[in-house]
Formats: structure tokens, C-alpha cells, sequence
């Protein structure tokens, strides 16, 4: 994950590496610092990179530190920069340099430090915070949807008794769709008409489970 701060908005993008899912957002709204702590909450990254207005803000640093298990780093702030340039998307990004600036930034640090080729890193998602049902921290420890509140296992969780996916990339989309509940009821509807299709049809289940399980 990376944080851009800048007074008291936020920029904020996550890159999952190893299926190259990539979402940025900006946090401009009221309780801007508990949304951002919401953020983290969602995704859960196991490194987070930081301008320098963001790192040496020590009560915001303290607080994240106190309710996560991040490593965290100050990354130049050469490489939070607004600059589109090849930044292809269906969005008008022009509108949210914050997103942009930590877009730009972890691009570059994922550059510096993966020695493996990064093509398969070639979409870039922007979301809105209204999307989805905001979840704070409490919400998210005391549902118990991936982690248990005790020992932070995933035995006995939401996640863990729906869990019956084929694949990897299955596994986390499912979580991600746990950790993300709707807030449109079109959207819901949709995903709820696919859930329909695949119950209803059991050949049809059937061959699609047989042939996911041939995925590495």
C-alpha cells in the first residue's frame, strides 16, 4: 500500500503482486484519518510505503503501528509525483492528483524491488469509498469474517465456512468480496442473478469447478 498525505486528505493505492490487482482512492471527506485506518483494515497490505508528510506525522504513524502489524516506510517524495503520463484509465484521474501522486509512487518502488517482470500489472482500478459499506476496524475484529478476534486464525471465520473455492485467485476474490459489501443494489442484484445461474444448474457448476481446478 501506499499513503500519500497532503493536509488532511489522503491518497492511498494497493497492489496485490502476485495476481496484479491494482486499486487506488482518495480519502476526502469527514474523518478522513479513521477512513484511511478503514482502508487498511480492507486490505490488510503486509507493507505500507509513506510520503513525508504522512511518515513524520507522529500520532497518525503511532496509531497504525499500535492496531497493525505493517512494516512501514518513508519512500522519497520525488516518486509522489502527479504526472498521468502513461497512466491509462477509464477515470478522469486528472481529478484526483492524491490518487495519482501514490499510484505513481508505488509503481516506482515496485519497480525498484521486484526482481520479476511486472507486466501482468496492467490495469488500474479507481474506486470510490461510497461504493461499499464502510466496515471500521471493531466491526470488521468483532464479525469475525476472516480472522478469529482471539488468535487471528482463520478456522471458524465467515471467510472459512464459505470458503470452497477451486483456486487461489478465488480464495482471495471471495475475501475481498467478504471484507467489501456492496452498497448498490444493481450491482448486488447482478452478482446475486450469477449466484442464481451456477445453483440452478448443476452441469454447469460442475464442468466450471472441474475446469478451475486445472489452474495453477
Amino acid at each position: 500500500m501506499s499513503i500519500c498525505k497532503s493536509g488532511i486528505y489522503f491518497g492511498v493505492s494497493v497492489c496485490d503482486i502476485s495476481t496484479g490487482e491494482f486499486y487506488s482512492s482518495e480519502i476526502k471527506s469527514e474523518n478522513n484519518f479513521a477512513l484511511l485506518l478503514d482502508e487498511i483494515a480492507r486490505f490488510a497490505p503486509s507493507e505500507i510505503i509513506a510520503n513525508s508528510m504522512m511518515f513524520e506525522c507522529q500520532e497518525e504513524m503511532d496509531k497504525i503501528r499500535e492496531r497493525f502489524s505493517i512494516y512501514m516506510s518513508r519512500f522519497s517524495d520525488k516518486f509522489f509525483t502527479d504526472d498521468v503520463g502513461n497512466l491509462t484509465l477509464d477515470y478522469n484521474i486528472i481529478e484526483k492528483p492524491l490518487a495519482v501522486k501514490s499510484i505513481n509512487a508505488l509503481l516506482e518502488y515496485l519497480n525498484e524491488t521486484q526482481m520479476t517482470s511486472l507486466e501482468h500489472i496492467n490495469t488500474i482500478t479507481i474506486y470510490s469509498l461510497s461504493k461499499y459499506m464502510s466496515l471500521d476496524i471493531n466491526a470488521r475484529r468483532n464479525l469475525e469474517i476472516t480472522e478469529k478476534m482471539r488468535d487471528k486464525s482463520k478456522k471458524g471465520t465467515l471467510l472459512w465456512v464459505l470458503d470452497k473455492t477451486s483456486t487461489s485467485m478465488g480464495g482471495r476474490l471471495l475475501r475481498r468480496w467478504l471484507n467489501d459489501p456492496l452498497l448498490e443494489v444493481k450491482e448486488i442484484q447482478e452478482r446475486l442473478d450469477a449466484v442464481k445461474e451456477l445453483k440452478d444448474n448443476m452441469m454447469l457448476r460442475g464442468e466450471i469447478t472441474d475446469t478451475l481446478k486445472k489452474v495453477y
